[in-house]
């Protein structure tokens, strides 16, 4: 049964993805459809930058970004309130897409970009930025969950990792001068 505590606006978010990576995978091409890709501004399918941080590319992907979710969203949302949350991780995410789009277009045309994995990273950049004692394992984890796969020839936009968190620090700045 669920609880209220169970309620957060982070499991939201991941029992929404989960949703949408449900419906991605029983469409035809429907990781192309929602993934962010040429299409975006070739094809007119502008709703890319934010379906792309719900659509994934298995069940193992979806698992790994949830989980990593479930932590550090939760984390947010309990010591800044739902409201910072969302906020990070839905500008933030759709930020890291068209960032990432940059590269996509300039770079490597035959990009697919699918996952939650940039927003991710925005929440953990911002984590990072204020948690200077979780600072090191944090950059020490995005830089092996971005370069270990290509290292065995998976495909992985590590350069979206890079860019999340990047902005979350630029987050943790911008909201520790407002505090």
């Amino acid at each position: 049964m669920l609880k209220t505590k169970d309620l957060t606006a982070t499991n939201i978010v991941i029992a929404i993805t989960v949703i949408v990576y449900l419906i991605q995978i029983n469409m035809n091409y429907g990781g192309l459809f929602l993934g962010l890709n040429l299409y975006f501004t070739q094809g007119g399918f502008f709703w890319q930058p934010l379906s792309s941080m719900f659509a994934h590319g298995g069940f193992g992907h979806i698992a790994m970004n949830m989980f990593v979710l479930y932590q550090f969203g939760n984390l947010i949302e309990r010591y800044r309130g739902k409201k910072e949350f969302l906020t990070i991780y839905f500008v933030g995410g759709i930020l890291t897409s068209l960032i990432s789009y940059l590269y996509i277009y300039y770079l490597d045309n035959g990009v697919n970009l699918v996952g939650a994995s940039g927003a991710i990273c925005v929440l953990m950049g911002y984590i990072a930025f204020f948690d200077k004692f979780q600072r090191k394992g944090i950059i020490t984890w995005i830089l092996i969950i971005s370069v270990a796969p290509l290292l065995i020839g998976l495909p992985i936009a590590w350069y979206s990792h890079f860019i999340g968190l990047g902005l979350g620090f630029i987050f943790g700045m911008i909201r520790k001068a407002t505090l």
